[in-house]
């Protein structure tokens, strides 16, 4: 037998592993990707640095110190807190958003403003009186989407008209800021941390009357109640979850509900802060309910429904917060306001492009 004769076999070659550096980059990449708390605390951590580095070089209108950060937090608690109800009617599915609750933070408000200052209600009393009006309006929200199933963008866009022009009405568009109104900026002193008052700068008092509260209470719902998992259940799949016996409308009308009480929450926390019960106080400017659903889906809550954590809402919240204010640094007044817009808008983009990652690299992994 020549050498051209020989029997070949066939040897089957394994390509080689890539290198062991760039498996570990592209799993610390998926990570970050898919862990949105994980990628929103880098991006914080980004952000300090990065406005640090132009603090030191004298590229900012006034010092990004700690202390200004701390104090720059009383803007965070509402922003936060109406994300939070954003995330609730988000997390149940169907298209569930609400665009009212800037309207009812003005409505609210100024009721509050007429309960408080000439009604002469006692404090607590107004504030039970303002969670309740908002609960109410959030059911009239609820009435329509959960129950005669009007879709959530149409029925979330009339009611924010009709909340705001009544707010207008009310008072014929002048503010309410007598005395017993403007002292309610008490309310939202700045305060030594507990425990550790000494290492950090004071903050905001709401942070910890409101904020915590809120957070806490939100966080019991969503991840520990049997609500919370009605809720994930309806917005996963609401067919499974109508041959689960779970009532969709009853979950839904609860979940605009709780919105609205939030908003009627954080009414009271707007007017203490600017000691001003105003007409528009949350439809101003820039308003109050794009940026709390900004907030929400860059906090991870699934636009279509049945994902979504209070952690992630809250770094998402402080996020968004402090950019602002590093932003209101870097620039004068009327370009930070228009720089800020934009900032949100971008924010409200790569969020979405998140998501669309993430859905689609989880079909991926299930194929």
């Amino acid at each position: 037998m020549t050498i051209d004769e020989a029997p070949f076999e066939s040897v089957d070659i394994d390509p080689l592993p890539p290198p062991k550096g760039r498996v570990r980059r592209s799993a610390a990449i998926r990570w970050l990707l898919t862990d949105r708390i994980a990628l929103l605390i880098v991006l914080l951590v980004v952000l300090l640095v990065w406005f640090h580095f132009l603090s030191v070089g004298d590229y900012l209108l006034a010092p990004f110190s700690a202390s200004y950060l701390a104090g720059y937090l009383a803007y965070f608690v509402p922003i936060f807190m109406l994300a939070v109800g954003e995330a609730f009617v988000i997390i149940g599915g169907r298209g569930g958003i609400d665009l009212s609750v800037g309207g009812t933070v003005s409505l609210v408000s100024i009721v509050f403003g007429y309960e408080y200052a000439f009604w002469h209600w006692p404090l607590w009393l107004a504030i039970v009186a303002a969670m309740a009006g908002g609960a109410v309006l959030g059911a009239v929200n609820g009435l329509l989407i959960g129950v005669l199933r009007i879709p959530a963008l149409i029925a979330t866009l009339a009611t924010s008209y009709a909340y705001s022009a009544l707010a207008l009405t009310i008072h014929n568009s002048a503010p309410i800021a007598t005395a017993s109104i403007q002292d309610l900026t008490s309310l939202t002193r700045s305060v030594s941390v507990p425990l550790v008052g000494g290492l950090v700068p004071d903050i905001p008092l709401q942070v910890l009357t409101v904020f915590l509260p809120t957070a806490v209470v939100a966080w019991f719902l969503l991840h520990r109640s049997t609500y919370g998992r009605r809720l994930y259940a309806l917005g996963t799949n609401e067919t499974a979850a109508r041959f689960a016996a779970i009532s969709v409308g009853r979950v839904r009308f609860t979940a605009y509900v709780l919105s609205g009480t939030i908003a009627g929450l954080v009414a009271v926390v707007t007017v203490a802060q600017f000691a001003s019960a105003t007409t528009d106080a949350g439809t101003s400017g820039a308003g109050m309910t794009l940026p709390a659903i900004t907030v929400a889906v860059l906090g991870g809550v699934a636009i279509s429904g049945g994902v979504g954590r209070v952690g992630g809402v809250a770094l998402a919240a402080l996020l968004v917060t402090w950019l602002n204010a590093g932003i209101l640094l870097l620039f004068n007044n009327e370009q930070s306001s228009k720089l800020q817009l934009f900032a949100l808008g971008g924010l409200l983009l790569l969020a979405a492009l998140l998501n669309v990652f993430i859905s689609r690299f989880a079909r991926r992994i299930r194929s």
